[in-house]
């Protein structure tokens, strides 16, 4: 399902896309992954942090940086995502809480408990969630 997206990093827009994909997944509020070419490439920094999910792949990172404010690590994506999730294949998932806003619609989303999950919280969206303290249990 396409969404209209924002994310707002350093008080100015780095993503606004009507090409966002909703991702849902166990236990978590659902996953926005953004066209790569929608982010603003000149706030895009390498990262050099690989992650593996049973289920999409290995996923890798970037960093944002814009006027000396650095966020490290602030999304992922899937290189070669497994052969039933190649739709996310060229694009990128945001952590709310290491951005300062994302937005679904007009919405602000609140950024899911922990630092594990980047699930997108928004006034439809109800947990409880995994991902917070004493939650990896269930």
């Amino acid at each position: 399902m396409a969404a209209r997206v924002k994310v707002r990093f350093a008080g100015r827009d780095i993503v606004d896309t009507d090409q966002a994909v909703r991702v849902l997944e166990t236990s978590h509020p659902p996953v926005y992954y953004v066209p790569y070419d929608s982010i603003d490439a000149a706030v895009i920094e390498p990262s050099s942090r690989t992650t593996f999910c049973e289920y999409k792949g290995r996923a890798s990172y970037l960093s944002l940086g814009v006027d000396g404010r650095r966020s490290v690590d602030a999304g992922w994506y899937y290189p070669e995502p497994s052969p039933r999730y190649e739709a996310l294949r060229d694009m990128v998932a945001f952590y709310p809480g290491r951005v300062d806003a994302c937005f679904v619609g007009d919405e602000q989303v609140t950024a899911q408990d922990g630092d594990f999950y980047g699930g997108w919280i928004t006034q439809d969206i109800v947990g409880p969630f995994k991902g917070g303290p004493g939650t990896w249990g269930w």
